[in-house]
């Protein structure tokens, strides 16, 4: 076995044994909701509080013409998911119990007039202080950093995204960093991977630092580094991993904001290939009364033919893709939505904030292929990919409820036959929603004790 290998194993197994920790700590937090709280003889001066809040959110879809994933066809099609997710928070002076459950249901999808996705913890985990500003969360947990380009929670999926590990926070008034080991272990296969918060993830062993500092009023520094290990089942005993490094510089003032984000990637991939790859994204945006303009673009490296030793294709495994390249995500998985071309996306949002309830949204992306892709004749053609727009609208009528439509669709080149999205470029490719949460508070529970 590879150093890599041995290293990832030694930690693995460490983190397998989470899962004890978890089922600990749910009975723990259940019986806190009888009134049976371990924490109630404490004498010193501290605030409790338990909060118990449930979410029921379904969503209608509609697509048309297009392939959303390898195994959906490119006929009509129409369903309804919704989440049902209870969240149970207990908390006191250094110390945070939380667990998230869900359940996610289907009407209509392949067939089926209803079926269970998934029943599954989002969110388990403890978190305590072990030293002043410095604190640690153990257990399943969401990763949202920076803005959600690299790591994200995945707040749109039903099921979301969350990691099993261990993470350390430090934080400052002008600083703020954390470290998180994570890893994977077998999940029962009940229910399908696609709708669970964990089960999708290959990795054997993530680490990632992230650090935020805020250099004036004006000016903020990101940065990002992390490095993923997985099993290469091409080459059984060994392990493959890539290494990222990268950093956002802000800044902004009452009205006006610009930012530069970038990122290398290096290690190797699953092929043994060496990896030498980047992603960069500028962007500006500027308010004006109730009206935001965002102008931005992606740049996200490939190759323009295939090398036995070298792999120039960024990939990101852990973001979200819609939230920057475009809701119909036809480029979520790098670089297989792209066949290795790398992929440029400038775009431009504009977000109207018509009252205190309602909200409107258009974003316009343009598609490039860095490198030409290649015909039916192996011959090149044209980087261009096409247009897409995404008309979204934002209303809450009541406090606990949140409304959302949208309709995107997307002008198509040749290119996107080559690439398999869409049969025909000649048709019109749509897709629609219109999700409703409802998310009450069940209990809030607080007591001061003197």
């Amino acid at each position: 076995m590879d150093n890599a290998g041995f290293f990832s194993g030694m930690v693995l197994k460490f983190c397998r044994n989470l899962y004890l920790l978890q089922t600990l700590f749910l009975f723990v937090l259940l019986s806190m909701v009888t009134g049976n709280s371990v924490f109630s003889q404490s004498q010193d001066s501290v605030i409790e509080s338990f909060h118990a809040d449930f979410e029921i959110r379904p969503r209608a879809e509609y697509r048309k013409d297009y392939i959303q994933l390898p195994t959906d066809g490119f006929a009509p099609d129409f369903f309804v998911s919704q989440r049902n997710r209870l969240g149970l928070t207990y908390q006191r002076k250094a110390l945070k119990l939380h667990a998230s459950l869900q359940e996610i249901h289907l009407w209509g999808k392949s067939g089926k007039i209803s079926s269970i996705g998934s029943i599954n913890a989002y969110e388990l985990y403890l978190q305590t202080a072990i030293a002043r500003n410095l604190w640690v969360k153990i257990g399943r947990q969401g990763l949202l950093l920076d803005n959600g380009r690299m790591f994200s929670d995945a707040p749109w999926a039903q099921q979301s995204r969350s990691h099993e590990g261990i993470r350390l926070f430090y934080d400052r008034k002008k600083l703020a960093t954390d470290f998180t080991i994570a890893a994977t272990r077998k999940y029962p296969k009940q229910y399908e991977a696609a709708y669970s918060p964990v089960a999708s993830h290959r990795y054997q062993l993530l680490l990632v630092h992230h650090l935020k500092y805020k250099i004036n009023e004006h000016y903020t520094l990101t940065t990002i580094n992390f490095t993923d290990i997985f099993n290469n089942k091409n080459y059984p005993g060994k392990s493959w991993f890539s290494i990222n490094n990268g950093a956002r510089l802000e800044y902004r003032d009452s009205n006006f904001y610009w930012t530069l984000n970038a990122y290398y990637q290096y290690g190797e991939n699953s092929d043994l290939k060496k990896i030498n790859a980047f992603y960069i994204q500028p962007e500006i945006s500027a308010t004006f009364d109730k009206t935001t303009f965002r102008l931005g673009a992606e740049i996200m490296s490939g190759e323009a033919a295939p090398d036995d030793r070298v792999s120039r294709s960024f990939g990101i495994l852990y973001g979200v893709a819609w939230k920057f390249m475009g809701n119909m995500n036809f480029f979520a998985r790098f670089p297989a939505d792209v066949n290795s071309s790398g992929l440029i996306n400038p775009y431009l949002f504009v977000l109207f904030k018509a009252g205190k309830k309602l909200s409107l949204r258009a974003d316009s992306h343009l598609f490039y292929t860095q490198y030409p892709l290649r015909d039916e004749n192996n011959e090149k053609a044209a980087t261009y990919l096409g247009f897409e727009n995404d008309l979204s609208l934002n209303y809450r009528p009541l406090k606990n409820v949140n409304i959302n439509f949208g309709f995107s669709y997307l002008i198509a080149e040749k290119g996107m036959e080559l690439l398999g999205k869409i049969e025909n470029a000649g048709e019109t490719p749509v897709w629609s929603y219109l999700m409703v949460s409802f998310n009450p508070e069940i209990l809030h529970y607080k007591k001061v004790k003197k």
